[in-house]
C-alpha cells in the first residue's frame, strides 16, 4: 500500500490512530473460532487454530521514513487467582506488505478529502408494526 495514502488514513506520520484490520499479504496471525475447552479428567480438547493475514489492533502508527507500520493490540485476561491481567502486543510491518487497512467506522474518510456515502434505507413494515 502507498505510504501517503496510509498517512493519510491513520490521520499523520508518527501518530497514532484508532482501532483498525490490518491485512497482510503474509500469514501474520493465528486465531481460534472460538474458546479452547478442557474437558475435566478425561483428554484435553482444543479448539482449532487458522493463519490469517488479518491483523486486528487497538492503535497503529505509520512510521514512514522506515516504510513500517507499528500495530499494538491489548488483550485483558483472568490468571488463577481472579486478578486481571493486560498483554500488550507490538506488531511491526514492512508498508511493503501490506495490502488493506479496514475500519469500523468511517471518520478516515475526511483525511481523504472524501464525503462519507449517503446510505438510503428502505422501509421495512413487518406484521403488527403500528404505521402512521
Amino acid at each position: 500500500m502507498n505510504a501517503i495514502l496510509i498517512e493519510k488514513l491513520l490521520g499523520g506520520d508518527r501518530k497514532w490512530s484508532g482501532p483498525c484490520v490490518v491485512v497482510l499479504d503474509a500469514e501474520a496471525s493465528v486465531k481460534t473460532p472460538g474458546p479452547d475447552s478442557i474437558q475435566g479428567g478425561g483428554m484435553k480438547s482444543y479448539a482449532p487454530r487458522f493463519s490469517s493475514g488479518r491483523i486486528e489492533t487497538d492503535a497503529a502508527c505509520l512510521l514512514k521514513e522506515h516504510a513500517a507500520l507499528l500495530m499494538v493490540a491489548q488483550q485483558s485476561h483472568k490468571d488463577g487467582t481472579g486478578a486481571v491481567k493486560l498483554r500488550q502486543t507490538l506488531v511491526v510491518a514492512d508498508l511493503a506488505h501490506v495490502v488493506a487497512v479496514e475500519f469500523a467506522k468511517l471518520a478516515p474518510l475526511a483525511g481523504l478529502g472524501v464525503e462519507p456515502p449517503v446510505i438510503r434505507e428502505d422501509a421495512e413494515y413487518r406484521p403488527g408494526m403500528l404505521v402512521g
